[in-house]
């Protein structure tokens, strides 16, 4: 079975969201999507949410599903825009209560923040089903990155999320609140376990030096042949060092205070203050 799959990319945050389609039907699910933030403003926008809507109501789909892979920490959400024009149902990792119940404490999010997962529709565990029309996919586990860490594999195609990027940039960091990169090398060992011609979609592509485009797909055996972090022959205590080593050096993403406060919540702001207003938490000295 090979789904169809439409590519978003929203260059200020450099992350792509995707349109799975099932081939034999109009029902397709978003996987990924971005809500237009201007930090020093504080004003959100629905600009790249709405050329995928307009992408759906142009090609006569319904949408079945709004899936996140994991609680991004470079871009906001847009799942609660989409849901309210699509009907869809909402879907994350299990885990996501790990996340909730790590994060809900450092913002100090209060007992108002239920940390069930309850936020989203469907809560997936590894190896649960996933309906599409007519195509059926799975969802399989692959933490390291985060706790809530999900791959979803429809047909020939798999969205990795921030497991992996494309070979000549890596795999993602592991330093976050709940990473792992012993389990990260774990998780890339079931993706690595798929069929070769498999094609795995980013999350987020960063041009590796050298590149002059930014990609979003490869496959299975490109991966597992070239990745320069985890390709054949390099073991997991060489891997684990390596992460550690390169996390260490690398700064926390410019959107991770506000986009965590607002994804650990399904996409929905935090509740408004006793005036009315809205407000996002910045912890001082805290990460």
């Amino acid at each position: 079975m090979q789904p169809i799959v439409t590519a978003f990319f929203d260059e200020p945050t450099f992350t792509y969201s995707y349109v799975i389609q099932d081939p034999e039907s109009n029902h397709c699910a978003i996987i990924d999507s971005v809500l237009d933030f201007d930090y020093a403003a504080g004003k959100t926008a629905t600009t790249s949410a709405a050329e995928i809507l307009a992408f759906v109501d142009r090609n006569g789909l319904t949408v079945d599903w709004v899936l996140e892979t994991h609680v991004h920490a470079d871009h906001l959400s847009a799942a609660p825009w989409l849901q309210e024009k699509t009907g869809a149902k909402t879907g994350i990792g299990a885990h996501i209560t790990t996340v909730q119940e790590t994060f809900g404490k450092a913002f100090n999010a209060g007992t108002e923040f239920a940390r069930d997962g309850s936020q989203f529709d469907q809560l997936f565990n590894n190896g649960d089903p996933i309906q599409i029309g007519h195509m059926k996919g799975q969802a399989i586990h692959t933490p390291g990155h985060t706790p809530a860490c999900m791959t979803y594999v429809f047909g020939d195609a798999a969205f990795v999320g921030d497991t992996l990027f494309m070979p000549d940039y890596g795999t993602a960091r592991c330093d976050f609140p709940g990473g792992d990169a012993r389990i990260l090398y774990n998780s890339i060992q079931k993706v690595f376990a798929l069929p070769d011609t498999t094609r795995l979609f980013m999350c987020h592509d960063y041009k590796a030096p050298g590149r002059d485009e930014y990609a979003y797909e490869t496959t299975v055996a490109d991966e597992r042949e070239h990745n320069i972090h985890v390709k054949s022959g390099i073991s997991e205590e060489d891997f684990v060092r390596m992460r550690t080593e390169r996390d260490a050096t690398l700064n926390m993403p410019r959107l991770i205070l506000p986009s965590v406060q607002v994804n650990m919540r399904a996409g929905q702001m935090p509740p408004a203050d006793d005036n009315g207003q809205v407000y996002l938490k910045v912890p001082i000295n805290l990460f």
